[in-house]
């Protein structure tokens, strides 16, 4: 069997044809333009066209999601327009395929459970750590996600510091503004110091400003892990986005603060397949069911 998995971003849709092995038989994108939906539906339906063995369709998006109903409860204006759109039911309409429709943390975790970083693992959550704090978290193969408001698993709002600095979604000390590639530029500023988040991280060793700006990132990072924790007993933590892409400076730093944090140990490791895990878990919510 053939299906499409989709991975829709702010920039840019990515489409995959992907068989039962997670074999990549074509992988092409276009911009995001708007309105979002019927951006989607053509290109969906001109690949059907060319590809008319493709038998279900998975789609990966911002936003917060319905699962079981296919439907964007909410989607920041990074996407405008895509709030409360019916996307399984629109779809399955246009197309005469089964659509399924994810959270992106949500479908990038299932691709790390199934075929990446966390696939020994029967738990296991997925950070990344990149504009905002996305999180997917899986258990015993399934993903958490949906519930009535399509926020479930969103780690990102975890209240970490109560009457903290203001989010975007209304509240106070969510966890996205203390860990995140985001967050860390705000550290950078509020400290007076020049570096960008990348430069940071490499002058841990003859900077004491720097070392002490990643020992508190690292450790407010390694609260949301112990919740998480606490929560759930996962086995493995992978964790992904931009800021992954410089962990083997500041890890040993997160290992020390976890060492103080957790109640069991955990593997934590980074993300294998970032850039196609959107891809590969969107295809991932058709192929296995």
């Amino acid at each position: 069997m053939k299906v499409l998995g989709v991975d829709i971003g702010g920039t840019k849709i990515r489409f995959g044809i992907i068989d039962d092995d997670y074999k990549v038989h074509l992988d092409t994108k276009v911009p995001t333009t708007f309105p979002l939906y019927d951006t989607l539906e053509n290109e969906i339906l001109n690949v059907l066209e060319k590809h008319p063995e493709i038998e279900r369709i998975g789609i990966g998006t911002h936003g917060f999601v319905d699962s079981k109903r296919g439907r964007v409860v909410y989607a920041t204006e990074l996407l405008p327009g895509w709030s409360n759109t019916e996307v399984k039911t629109q779809l399955e309409l246009a197309t005469n395929r089964r659509v399924e429709v994810d959270n992106d943390a949500n479908v990038a975790a299932l691709a790390e459970a199934k075929l990446g970083a966390a696939k020994d693992s029967e738990r296991s959550v997925c950070l990344t750590l990149g504009t905002g704090l996305g999180g997917g978290v899986i258990l015993d193969g399934y993903v958490v996600s949906g519930g009535p408001n399509g926020g479930a698993a969103e780690i990102g709002h975890m209240i970490l510091y109560p009457h903290g600095h203001p989010c975007p979604c209304g509240h106070n000390g969510c966890a996205e503004q203390y860990v995140s590639g985001t967050a860390l530029k705000r550290r950078i500023e509020e400290a007076g110091l020049t570096y960008t988040p990348e430069t940071l991280f490499e002058h841990i060793t003859d900077d004491p400003e720097a070392e002490a700006l990643v020992k508190a990132f690292t450790s407010d990072l390694a609260v949301v892990i112990s919740s998480l924790q606490a929560i759930f007993d996962m086995d493995t933590v992978v964790i992904g986005g931009g800021v992954s892409e410089s962990a083997d400076q500041w890890f040993d730093y997160l290992h020390d603060e976890l060492n103080h944090h957790l109640l069991n140990p955990i593997h934590v490791t980074t993300a294998q397949y970032e850039n196609d895990a959107g891809m590969l878990g969107a295809a991932s919510l058709v192929l296995d069911v």
